[in-house]
């Protein structure tokens, strides 16, 4: 099977069952080797993003494109119906001109979806890196939010700063991660 007779086309999926969807073709393509040559890749584009829950940091994945999944297929035989029936899948995206064929996605704009998901932790390291010791910032989470302080050091690799604030006249030493301050005034 030529792989230059693969392109990729977009699944509309009921919002939040993306995993869901991709989950259902991938285990499909295990169990059926017709499928694994007809169907390469399943891709739903995800971020990672640091959240704070209970007061620990977590990072979690979010969906960059709720209700999308990106498949890489050769639309040949019954694969189209085989996508377009599994389920959670509503639809494929297909072209405005009235074509009930689906239309695929050129390979730019993948290459393009691929790096903006993968881009996600340099833009950490971005930022962390964009602080420097002496810069005031704003705490804008947990018991000391609202307080001003100053960054007395910056650790790049765990994305944390040290920051010191003014508590009732006293210094005070903060650990923080760069997603609870922002700049200061």
């Amino acid at each position: 099977m030529a792989e230059e007779n693969k392109k990729w086309y977009v699944l509309r999926a009921i919002s939040g069952k993306e995993m869901k969807v991709k989950e259902t073709l991938d285990a499909a393509r295990k169990n059926n080797p017709y499928l694994n040559n007809c169907i390469s890749q399943v891709l739903v584009p995800t971020e990672k993003v640091l959240a704070t829950r209970a007061g620990k940091k977590v990072q979690k994945e979010r969906t960059l494109l709720s209700g999308y999944v990106f498949v890489e297929a050769e639309l040949k035989g019954d694969i189209e119906s085989f996508l377009q029936n599994t389920s959670n899948v509503i639809d494929f995206v297909r072209s405005r001109d009235g074509d009930k064929r689906p239309e695929p996605t050129s390979q730019a704009e993948m290459e393009r979806m691929l790096g903006k998901a993968e881009k996600t932790s340099e833009q950490l390291t971005a930022a962390a890196n964009d602080y420097m010791v002496g810069e005031s910032v704003k705490v804008t989470f947990g018991p000391f939010s609202g307080f001003v302080g100053e960054i007395k050091d910056v650790n790049r690799e765990k994305h944390e700063l040290t920051v010191i604030v003014k508590v009732f006249g006293r210094e005070t030493s903060l650990t923080l991660d760069i997603s609870q301050v922002e700049r200061g005034e």
